[in-house]
C-alpha cells in the first residue's frame, strides 16, 4: 500500500477509499522486525481482535516494536523512494547489459519490484537465481567482490527483485555487476 502511495504520489487514503478493510505489515518496506496494523469497521476489527486472542496472538511490552514500526512510517516516504530508484537503476542496468540471458520492461517498474524475464530454456529462472546467489574464487578474482545476490524464481520465465531499506544505491550496483559476470559466465 505504501509503495504504490508513494510511486503515484497520493495518499494511501485515495488507494484505499472503497476498501472495507486494510492490513499493512510494519517489517515490508517499513523496516521494522514486526508488526501490522488492520483497519475497518468497529466491528471486523472486534472481531479480528477476538479471532486473535483465540488463537494466541498477543505481545506483552511491544512497545519497542511499536517504536520501530512508528520510526518506519516517518521515514517511509523517504525510504520507499529510495528503493524505487534503486529498482529502476537496476532495471536500466539490466537494459544497458544488453544480454540475451535476460530483459525488463522499464515502464513495468513502478515500485520497488523488477520482474526480469529469462526467456530460453537456460539457465531458467532457478538457474539464474542459484547463479546470483552462488560466490565463486574466479568472480572475487575477476570482479574484485564476492557478492551474494538473492532473487526469486517467479514463473517459468520470470525471475523477481525486491528493494528495501537495507539494500543500498551501491548494493545495487554489486548486483549489477554480479549480474554482468555471471551473464559473461553463462554465454561463455
Amino acid at each position: 500500500l505504501l509503495n504504490a502511495a508513494v510511486a503515484q504520489a497520493v495518499e494511501p487514503a485515495q488507494i484505499t477509499q472503497h476498501c472495507d478493510s486494510v492490513s499493512l505489515c510494519f517489517s515490508k518496506g517499513l523496516g521494522a522486525p514486526a508488526g501490522a496494523v488492520l483497519a475497518g469497521r468497529r466491528a471486523f476489527v472486534a472481531e479480528a481482535w477476538r479471532v486473535r486472542k483465540l488463537l494466541g496472538g498477543g505481545m506483552r511490552q511491544a512497545g519497542v516494536l511499536a517504536a520501530a514500526a512508528r520510526i518506519g512510517l516517518e521515514q517511509a516516504e523517504a525510504t520507499l523512494r529510495g528503493d524505487h530508484s534503486n529498482a529502476r537503476r537496476f532495471a536500466r542496468g539490466i537494459q544497458e547489459l544488453q544480454s540475451p540471458l535476460c530483459s525488463v520492461s522499464l515502464p513495468a517498474v513502478e515500485t520497488n519490484m523488477v520482474m526480469v524475464a529469462v526467456p530460453g530454456g537456460w539457465p531458467s529462472p532457478a538457474e539464474l537465481c542459484a547463479y546470483m546467489r552462488a560466490v565463486s574464487e574466479e568472480e572475487l578474482a575477476e570482479t574484485g567482490h564476492a557478492v551474494s545476490v538473492l532473487l526469486f524464481p517467479w514463473a517459468a520465465h520470470t525471475l523477481r527483485a525486491v528493494w528495501h531499506r537495507d539494500v543500498s544505491a551501491h548494493d545495487t550496483e554489486l548486483a549489477l555487476n554480479k549480474l554482468g559476470f555471471v551473464a559473461r559466465k553463462c554465454q561463455e
